[in-house]
């Protein structure tokens, strides 16, 4: 299993597949304060970032590829620039 859902966050671990990103989006729109830890995650489908980027949960571990790291912290700051003042 690639993801595994905990009660403050789920992680994800290895290569994620486009198979985990319907469940992971359901998971994600089902918690009250979303969080990812990719700290293991070595790949993700593009499925999964879209989910991702989509949802932008909190990250509470980044992960180590640093172009996915530097998508996901665009998205989140584009997400916080659009927030209602």
């Amino acid at each position: 299993m690639t993801i595994r859902y905990l009660k403050k966050h789920a992680a994800l671990e290895g290569h994620v597949g486009v198979d985990d990103a319907e469940a992971l989006g359901q998971w994600l729109r089902n918690q009250n304060a979303p969080a990812v830890h990719l700290g293991k995650c070595e790949q993700v489908h593009s499925a999964v970032l879209q989910v991702l980027l989509a949802l932008n949960p909190r990250i509470s571990a980044p992960p180590a590829d640093p172009w996915l790291a530097a998508a996901l912290q665009q998205s989140g700051d584009l997400h916080a620039s659009q927030a209602p003042a």
